[in-house]
């Protein structure tokens, strides 16, 4: 269950009848005028807590205060925010998601933030309210549908969210509206990622996939016979060995009206639901995770929920890629060659290098049949990945550079980081094969990010183009400030982001 979230009247809201006040703390210790009437109330708890221990207002940091007798909240949580200066949208999200876990750790049902303005702080009062309600929000997911048997005190139990401010509700609520379809379409892409590979496969997924008309998204959904019929090879051939039908799925949402001719943007996944690694099979232990390797495709689904459900003003086309890697009896064996919807040639060296194989005849399909303004790609791709740049950022390749250099400004501005890799002639030898076009893998073991990124370049056809590898940050083992571990959903806001800075 997610939370609750509202907008008050600061002087209707500042001193709640029960749950959790949050009262934001910079790092001089400054107590805002709703603070100092509490600390009065309270005996000068506040200050008195202020003036000792380890909290010293620095962003990040939360103190969790009892409160006397006669004060009407339960609790107090001072939530530090440093210095005033540096809090943009980014660090006013983490502030409010870091309050969620403090607040279910009260068990408390309820809690209200008092937002009062800052000296230097250089976001409007509206903005930073709804700033900390999406991060509040994001924070405030988890996966639970399988449970049957969690007691109440092992559960969440915050259930509302209240953002008090003053005179500024109205203008609050219409800048978190949007940010409200964001989450939206965030939190659908965690709860498609989390879904195990029995409840979500090609077909299902497909499905899911079908929802977004309500939105007036038009979902084509292409089977394995009119896949066959166009000659795609490549995706095909990973998903033989499955019993769950091969599928590919084009979105496509026309913001700018049905009759605009003006050329689509396009986001491109890779919809692996479950990869064993086909005949190449992988290592027994951690494979369970190998669910989230539609992690791509659940991205660009996610993305053209959030674009439809703010009605963002643009052409787009969103197209996954759905197959199941399985080492069945009729699986794509190592050495094997197939013809690519492009009419290139591949020889499967390894068939857990599917997902490229995938993308390669989806990238050809979207470029051919839309002719979009650009590409992105986005790909549970390599391990290889993570060893470069971990947990943190994904790993960006790009024939633009300034598509290359919005992605990376725009992951820096909402924290969803990426970090540019080389490409060129010297990698892109390393896939020359002795019997076909290419090979799905390089020659050699080092550079398999790049050498894989190689391997999409020549399907894209000159037409600008980045693909992500995000195989880092698709699914995380720990929680963050915005993000409890698990499918993070990482890509949906930085794209949405893209979309709004520079093409509506």
């Amino acid at each position: 269950m997610l939370i609750k979230i509202q907008f008050a009247e600061l002087a209707k809201a500042a001193a709640p009848e029960a749950g959790v006040l949050i009262l934001p703390v910079g790092a001089d210790k400054k107590l805002s005028p709703a603070a100092e009437t509490l600390d009065k109330q309270s005996g000068g708890l506040i200050k008195k807590a202020l003036g000792g221990g380890k909290f010293s207002g620095k962003r990040g940091q939360y103190l969790s205060l009892g409160l006397p007798a006669g004060t009407k909240a339960d609790r107090v949580l001072l939530a530090g925010f440093g210095d005033a200066k540096s809090l943009d949208a980014q660090a006013w999200e983490k502030i409010g998601g870091g309050c969620v876990p403090h607040v279910n750790s009260a068990g408390a049902k309820s809690a209200g933030f008092v937002l009062e303005a800052v000296k230097g702080m250089t976001l409007a009062l509206p903005e930073a309210a709804a700033r900390i309600a999406h991060g509040a929000h994001l924070r405030s997911y988890h996966f639970d549908k399988y449970f049957t048997k969690k007691t109440a005190d092992e559960k969440p139990t915050l259930q509302s969210f209240t953002v008090a401010l003053a005179g500024a509700k109205a203008l609050a609520q219409k800048s978190y509206d949007k940010l409200e379809k964001l989450a939206q379409g965030v939190i659908f892409t965690r709860d498609l990622v989390s879904e195990p590979a029995n409840i979500i496969n090609p077909e299902t997924l497909a499905e899911k996939c079908k929802t977004l008309t309500s939105l007036g998204v038009d979902v084509e959904i292409l089977g394995e016979a009119e896949m066959y019929a166009l000659g795609f090879g490549a995706l095909l051939g990973v998903g033989q060995g499955s019993s769950a039908e091969s599928q590919l799925v084009v979105m496509r949402y026309n913001g700018l009206g049905k009759a605009s001719k003006t050329a689509p943007i396009a986001f491109v996944g890779k919809g692996v639901t479950f990869d064993t690694g086909g005949i190449s099979i992988k290592p027994a232990n951690g494979m369970e995770e190998m669910k989230w390797d539609m992690g791509g495709a659940g991205v660009v689904i996610g993305l053209m929920k959030a674009l439809a459900g703010r009605k963002a003003k643009v052409n787009v086309v969103g197209v996954v890629g759905l197959v199941e890697n399985m080492p069945g009896g009729n699986a794509q064996r190592p050495g094997d060659v197939v013809t690519s919807y492009s009419g290139q040639t591949i020889e499967v060296l390894n068939t857990d290098a599917e997902g490229r194989l995938v993308l390669a005849d989806a990238l050809w399909y979207t470029q051919k049949l839309y002719k979009p303004k650009f590409i992105i790609d986005l790909a549970t791709l390599t391990g290889a990945i993570i060893v470069a740049l971990g947990t943190s950022r994904a790993g960006l390749f790009s024939n633009n550079d300034k598509l290359a250099e919005q992605l990376f400004k725009t992951g820096a501005k909402v924290g969803e980081e990426v970090w540019r890799l080389p490409m060129g002639e010297v990698y892109d030898k390393q896939i020359n094969s002795d019997i076909a076009d290419m090979q799905n893998i390089g020659k050699e073991r080092e550079a398999g990010s790049i050498t894989a990124a190689q391997f999409l370049q020549r399907f894209v056809n000159n037409v600008p183009w980045a693909h992500l590898d995000i195989a880092g940050v698709a699914w995380s083992k720990k929680d963050d400030a915005i993000t409890p571990k698990g499918g993070t959903g990482y890509g949906v806001r930085l794209l949405n982001q893209l979309v709004a800075d520079y093409y509506e």
